[in-house]
């Protein structure tokens, strides 16, 4: 579903990214995993068209979108969840969510999209009055997934999401994951808690200092003496 070849970027013209490929498939939960600023929040914004790259290419259902604007990005069927949530804090639940459904045309699929969130996130829907400022910091990360969902994604990428939040949450918001991969959304994730994610991806790649290291199943780079090492502390 989305190749990404040889890719290079970064900054004010200093590349963060180096010679960076990896693979998607439909319906694979994959999990792009590193320490804090290895450039893993930069691989989401090239693909999701906020940062353009420096170099290779981008391809999603066989077609190049490296280059192509974000908003022309999104209407192909990807969603990008930042970190940081950078939910509207002074709109409602349910206006947020509406935000997200600007590429949807049809009132009766984003009526519908609006039932699948709030079916997948029922604190949501008890919630939608609410101003979002207002919710936790758990609830305000899932305000941020739902709202990606709301475009109808064929591909849900999200960037840290246990970032800021207590163990319990964390767990949740992975489980809601879990769920939404097995709906038949493929889930591309970037996250620092390389256990937890690795555990529960289908495959995952290490990265680095901008460049990946290792790749294989979830299983396989849990027992990498170099994940061992450097990341599990083994």
């Amino acid at each position: 579903m989305l190749r990404v070849r040889n890719l290079k970027a970064g900054y004010d013209g200093v590349p963060v990214l180096f010679d960076v490929s990896f693979e998607v498939n439909e319906g694979e939960l994959v999990a792009i995993v590193g320490s804090n600023g290895a450039g893993k929040s930069t691989i989401l914004r090239t693909i999701s068209g906020l940062i353009k790259p420096m170099g290779g290419e981008i391809e999603f259902e066989g077609k190049r979108i490296d280059g192509q604007p974000a908003h022309l990005i999104v209407e192909q069927g990807i969603a990008h969840v930042p970190e940081g949530r950078h939910v509207f804090g002074k709109m409602t639940v349910k206006d947020n969510l509406l935000l997200g459904a600007h590429t949807v045309k049809s009132e009766k699929e984003v009526s519908a999209a609006l039932e699948d969130v709030y079916a997948l996130f029922p604190r949501l829907k008890e919630r939608e009055s609410q101003k979002a400022e207002t919710l936790s910091g758990g609830e305000q990360q899932m305000l941020a997934i739902a709202r990606g969902l709301m475009s109808r994604p064929k591909i849900l990428m999200v960037d840290e999401v246990s970032l800021g939040l207590m163990p319990i949450l964390v767990d949740k918001v992975f489980e809601t994951l879990k769920e939404i991969s097995k709906a038949g959304i493929t889930v591309l994730m970037v996250e620092q808690k390389v256990q937890d994610a690795l555990e529960m991806a289908d495959r995952g790649y290490v990265l680095q200092t901008g460049r990946i290291v290792a790749c294989g199943t979830g299983r396989e780079l849990l027992n990498n003496d170099l994940v061992k090492r450097a990341y599990l502390g083994i």
